[in-house]
């Protein structure tokens, strides 16, 4: 038995005062089942000793209604002349054959206990790992999940969580963002995604140091996984570029991400506080003539070029829908056409001009 509890805590994990109270519990049930004993009882496990003591507590008492749980006060003497009434004394009542009895009766609990210890330990580890990204391996499929290996645990990919069009191969290692981690029944559940915009978050941190070493921030993401996705980034210093930064030399770093996203096409844009830059930004790779902001119902009307409009679009509307999520902002786009035909563009140059004429008499004032 203590052999076992050293190959538990060296192969395992398991600490050591976790398998000894659990083995505690267990011999103090399997002592009141097989001898009748009252409740007042404790176990001492002595694991380098290899000892294993049981002990009876009494209630020093004038007279004993019950010797179970009480004994008198001159046979509590007899012990030790100093105990008094009241007094809680430990009679050492380890039977002779009580290892081999206790031995049969504890080990389901003592391997419910243990497995439940064990079951912590991957917990705690786990954990560590909620919103991160982990690398595992492709153990096996059914018709909709994918069952990722993680070491010492079994995470499923469910079907919502995998990226379109990307296939999974048995073996193969994987990279997967932990969601969240929680206790099951039998053992934690650990919830992965290859869909979940923090996996792109946390690949960028891993990419590019400027964003782990926190001289750039990344802002705001939105994503469609698999086909593409836009992602907002800041440096508070004046002499980082931070999209730069983002997609390295030669398109390195970005590109690296690109490959482990199966190709999934990624647009790097400047965050700015001031609606107009910042929607135009997110509008990329189309041109912008002008944005027209409502601050109270946070919209944005966005004028662009006739030939641009499609772009601005995007195949579905997916550069709008994206970079309406990314920044936050409800962006109708319009054609620079059909902008002078509303009246819009005008409205916008008057607006701008009026915005330079306040800047020079700021200026000359």
């Amino acid at each position: 038995m203590f052999e076992a509890m050293n190959y538990l805590e060296k192969e395992k994990g398991i600490d050591r005062e976790t398998l000894v109270e659990t083995l505690e519990a267990a011999l103090i049930s399997a002592y009141k089942r097989n001898f009748q004993s009252a409740s007042n009882v404790r176990v001492n496990i002595n694991v380098d000793e290899g000892k294993m003591e049981v002990y009876a507590r009494k209630t020093v008492v004038e007279e004993v209604l019950d010797s179970q749980e009480e004994i008198t006060l001159e046979e509590a003497k007899e012990i030790d002349p100093n105990y008094e009434i009241d007094d809680i004394i430990e009679i050492e009542v380890t039977p002779k054959d009580f290892g081999r009895i206790a031995a049969q009766a504890a080990k389901q609990v003592v391997t419910q206990r243990v497995r439940e210890a064990e079951r912590n330990v991957i917990f705690e580890e786990y954990i560590d790992h909620e919103e991160d990204v982990i690398t595992g391996i492709i153990q096996r499929k059914d018709r909709s999940s994918v069952f990722v290996d993680l070491g010492k645990i079994e995470a499923k990919l469910s079907e919502n969580d995998q990226m379109p069009g990307e296939s999974y191969n048995i073996h193969d290692r994987i990279k997967v963002y932990v969601t969240k981690v929680e206790k099951g029944n039998k053992e934690p559940r650990i919830f992965i995604s290859r869909t979940h915009p923090g996996l792109l978050k946390r690949l960028f941190e891993m990419e590019v140091p400027e964003i782990y070493d926190g001289i750039v921030e990344i802002k705001s993401i939105a994503r469609e996984a698999g086909d593409r996705s836009k992602i907002s980034v800041y440096s508070e210093d004046e002499n980082v570029d931070p999209v730069g930064s983002c997609v390295g030399q030669g398109g390195q770093r970005v590109q690296t991400i690109v490959d482990e996203l199966q190709g999934e096409k990624i647009d790097i844009i400047e965050w700015s506080d001031d609606p107009v830059v910042y929607v135009s930004n997110a509008l990329s790779p189309a041109k912008v003539i002008d944005v027209i902001v409502d601050e109270e119902e946070k919209a944005t009307t966005v004028i662009v070029p006739d030939y641009q409009l499609s772009l601005a679009i995007g195949k579905r509307g997916q550069n709008a829908r994206l970079a309406a999520r990314l920044t936050g902002w409800k962006i109708d786009i319009k054609s620079e056409t059909d902008a002078k035909a509303e009246g819009l563009l005008e409205a916008a140059d008057d607006l701008l001009q009026e915005e330079i004429e306040a800047e020079e008499e700021d200026f000359l004032f």
